[in-house]
């Protein structure tokens, strides 16, 4: 019985989370949803008696490949636009067709399991462990899949780092070069923190310079534009008038 429910439910869950995976439009959802759906499988491996296949479930595809994926989509960027040019000729005829071989693959999977005969957990381990029948599996019969299998997460991690490539077409400033710019600029000191030479320690203070003038750089333009807004203005007529001014300035860049 409680296997049953188990069952339903994460397969309901699993249902679920895979219909989230192809349908989301962010990346790192489908990524997620893609985790859920592997942590289900594995709880479903453990209820029947397959440790050994929930352990890898969790380590290798969740923990591995899993992570390739996240990897992948922080070099390359979550908020790149996808572009819609193909870039390789036949791209479309190609994915149709393995869309096609992906169906009759699917359609024989379904086929062996309702017309064929259950073998049982004791007739498919015999006598030497599941361990052990599953290397012999793995390395005699399903050992070009397995290669396959290999060499499309290297050619993974390959492509992964080309998307992330990029040319540099300057030299890297070093520090002495970030020290001549700074001291050439019109800053060359460091900018004034919030409550710098400040009547108070708070964000909402812009900071003096030594001169005793308010430096409007340190004032924080929502912060003006909302003391602006609400009338909440210092009492000081020149913080006034720097938060006024920042608050226009602001207004000027929308």
């Amino acid at each position: 019985m409680g296997e049953q429910v188990t069952f339903w439910v994460l397969a309901v869950v699993s249902v679920a989370a895979a219909l989230g995976m192809v349908f989301n439009r962010k990346a790192v959802y489908s990524a997620l949803m893609l985790g859920t759906v592997m942590l289900c499988l594995a709880v479903l491996y453990a209820v029947q008696n397959a440790p050994f296949l929930a352990a890898v479930q969790i380590i290798v595809y969740t923990g591995a490949v899993m992570m390739l994926f996240l990897f992948v989509l922080m070099l390359v960027g979550v908020d790149s636009s996808d572009s819609f040019v193909e870039t390789l000729r036949a791209q479309r005829f190609w994915a149709a067709l393995a869309a096609v071989g992906f169906g009759v693959l699917f359609i024989v999977a379904i086929g062996n399991v309702v017309f064929s005969t259950p073998t049982g957990l004791a007739g498919a381990i015999g006598q030497g462990g599941y361990i052990r029948t599953l290397a012999l599996l793995l390395f005699t019969k399903y050992v070009f899949a397995f290669e396959i299998t290999s060499a499309l997460l290297i050619t993974a991690a390959l492509g992964a780092m080309v998307l992330a490539h990029r040319e540099r077409l300057t030299a890297k400033a070093t520090q002495k070069d970030l020290a001549r710019a700074r001291f050439l600029g019109d800053q060359p000191s460091a900018l004034p923190g919030p409550g710098t030479y400040a009547r108070g320690n708070a964000i909402d203070m812009p900071a003096l310079l030594p001169d005793g003038t308010v430096s409007e750089k340190s004032v924080n333009r929502y912060i003006a534009r909302f003391d602006v807004e609400k009338d909440h203005l210092p009492a000081d007529p020149k913080l006034a008038e720097a938060v006024k001014h920042v608050a226009e300035i602001e207004e000027e860049a929308k």
